[in-house]
C-alpha cells in the first residue's frame, strides 16, 4: 500500500515552522509499516529549508521516505506535463483527518489488520459487553465447596 504521511501535527507536535516533539510512537510505527512493505510518502506543506529540516529530522531517527511531496522520487514538474501536488496514494495519515488523528497504535492496527475506525470501535464494544456479561454471571458453586 502507498501511504501519504503528514509531518506537522502527525509525526511531530504542531510547532510550525519549528519542529515539535515527536508524537508518541510515530517514528516506530512508520518503520513497522515499512517493514510490512508499505511505501511511505512524506506529504507536507513545508518547502525549501523547512522541508529539508523535516526530512533530516526523520532521517536522523532512521526513517527514510519513498518520496517527498510527490508520487515517486523521480517525479518533477519538468518531466511530467500533468504534474499535480495531489498524490495518488491508497491512504492518508494526517492530523486534519475528520475525527482527528488516532494514536499511532490504533493507526497500525487499522492498517495491518485492514480495519476501519468503525470496525475497531465495534470490536471494543463487543469485548466490553462480553466482559461485563461474564462478570455479572453468578459463579457456580460445586458440591465440594463449603460456604
Amino acid at each position: 500500500m502507498v501511504i501519504a504521511v503528514d509531518f506537522d501535527g502527525t509525526i511531530v507536535d504542531h510547532r510550525y515552522p519549528e519542529i515539535g516533539e515527536e508524537r508518541p510512537f510515530a517514528i516506530e510505527t512508520l518503520k513497522m509499516l515499512q517493514k510490512d512493505h508499505h511505501r511511505l510518502i512524506l506529504w507536507s506543506v513545508r518547502e525549501g529549508k523547512l522541508l529539508d529540516d523535516a526530512v533530516n529530522w526523520c532521517r536522523e531517527r532512521g526513517l527514510e521516505f519513498y518520496a517527498i511531496n510527490r508520487d515517486y522520487p523521480e517525479e518533477t514538474t519538468d518531466n511530467n506535463q500533468h504534474f499535480s501536488r495531489k498524490l495518488k496514494v491508497d491512504l492518508w495519515i494526517d492530523d486534519r483527518n475528520l475525527g482527528g488523528l488516532p494514536d499511532w497504535g490504533t493507526i497500525y492496527r487499522m492498517i495491518s489488520h485492514h480495519k476501519s475506525w468503525n470496525d475497531l470501535i465495534m470490536e471494543e464494544v463487543r469485548n466490553a459487553t462480553f466482559s461485563s456479561c461474564e462478570a455479572m454471571r453468578p459463579k457456580k458453586k460445586h458440591w465440594w465447596q463449603i460456604g
